[in-house]
């Protein structure tokens, strides 16, 4: 298509400044005149591009053409080229292609001053490629996923979106045997494949940050109330705001937090060892208590 080599031109002409005619016909299999029109077109359309003739010569724009026709500030390019690395970290095929463009169109390498890396060791369960394809191109995906129960299931989902919150990634889509909104925990899908079925929007609310696939057997809300010993005060601020905090005249912490009870938060608790311990509400106390004792017993 003609727009597409129209911007090719621009986009070469930006990395390699002067390109002759013959060159660009060369590239894009084409003819000398056809370049010649492609040049009339981009200069009727204000881009500042001229042509020299003889030895040495060829196509070129103007030096400063970017910085005097870019609709964006120096800072918000900026902005873009960090996000764009920032970005790059989640390994998509494409990001680094766009990085390298964007770079060249406004004239800069970016600084990257912050790297984010959000996978783990393991290249196990890399379905980024997967899912931003899924997401962008509408297309039903399908896997299987274990809950927190350790309970397999097959999901056939339309994926909405990606969501980083709680230390975790977490897949927003609506699944189609529960015909409802759900969040997955991108680590416990396995097995995943883009399917070549399309969805179509829908017009949906929006959904609760309390709710999650893991919790649909209803788990209540608690109250903890923990007494967390010295020892563990990086982890006390860490894991709790600053208002959930008491500090103690003896260096321990008076811990106040609403949580989701379920198995989770039982092995989180535990996690503590010896120095913490749950004051409020006493069911918890009991089932950490048969817990401890279950796991005295494999020591035995």
């Amino acid at each position: 298509m003609q727009s597409t080599r129209l911007f090719e031109i621009i986009y070469i002409l930006l990395d390699k400044k002067r390109v002759p005619a013959r060159a660009l016909a060369q590239h894009f299999g084409v003819s000398r005149r056809t370049i010649c029109r492609d040049i009339d077109t981009l200069s009727a359309s204000g881009i500042p591009i001229y042509a020299e003739r003889g030895k040495g010569g060829g196509i070129s724009l103007l030096p400063d053409f970017v910085l005097n026709k870019s609709i964006l500030s120096e800072q918000e390019q900026n902005e873009i080229l960090s996000a764009l690395h920032g970005l790059s970290n989640i390994k998509t095929d494409d990001t680094s292609q766009v990085l390298t463009k964007l770079s060249t169109i406004f004239n800069k390498t970016a600084t990257n001053w912050l790297e984010v890396d959000f996978s783990d060791w393991s290249d196990e369960n890399d379905f980024w490629d997967g899912f931003k394809k899924a997401i962008l191109e509408r297309r039903i995906i399908e896997f299987d996923y274990y809950n927190s129960y350790g309970e397999k299931t097959f999901r056939r989902i339309e994926p909405m979106q990606l969501r980083f919150k709680a230390k975790a990634w977490y897949l927003k889509g609506f699944c189609l045997t529960k015909q409802d909104m759900r969040l997955y925990k991108v680590s416990r899908i396995k097995n995943l494949a883009v399917t070549e079925e399309h969805f179509f929007e829908r017009d949906l609310p929006v959904l609760s940050d309390n709710f999650s696939n893991d919790n649909a057997r209803g788990h209540p809300d608690v109250k903890l109330k923990l007494r967390i010993e010295p020892e563990m005060a990086y982890r006390v601020y860490d894991v709790f705001y600053e208002s959930m905090v008491e500090k103690q005249p003896d260096g321990s912490f008076i811990v106040t937090v609403d949580w989701w009870e379920d198995s989770w938060l039982y092995s989180f608790l535990l996690s503590f060892g010896r120095y913490a311990e749950v004051l409020e509400p006493s069911h918890i106390r009991d089932i950490l208590k048969n817990e401890a004792v279950e796991v005295l017993k494999k020591y035995s």
